[in-house]
């Protein structure tokens, strides 16, 4: 049974966010959440904000226990762009892209 939790169009660059999705891959739920928590990244608590949602996916809609689960993939793609124009010399400008990011993560029970 494999669960998903899906977040868009979040304010984070797919860069900074792709790091701790590679430390969860793999690893029971427990031990995801933990990794987490305690991460002072800010991709730590919006990929955390993802990974709750799949847990309470999984007990409420599939009636799975939370120590059974394991975190099969964490997908972060990139989302649509911000684009700004900072003023530079002799009257060009420059372009600032705002990125964001859709998490996607998905469990499977062992």
């Amino acid at each position: 049974m494999e669960v998903r939790a899906l977040t868009k169009n979040v304010r984070i660059s797919p860069e900074k966010a792709r790091h701790l999705s590679r430390l969860v891959q793999g690893k029971p739920v427990v031990e995801a959440l933990a990794i987490l928590d305690l991460s002072p990244r800010k991709a730590a608590e919006l990929l955390g904000r993802t990974l709750r949602s799949a847990v309470a996916n999984a007990e409420n809609n599939f009636e799975l226990d939370r120590k059974d689960l394991r975190v099969k993939s964490a997908v972060v793609d990139p989302g649509p762009m911000i684009k700004r124009f900072r003023p530079k010399a002799r009257g060009s400008a420059g372009r600032i892209r705002k990125r964001t990011s859709h998490l996607e993560i998905v469990l499977a029970d062992i």
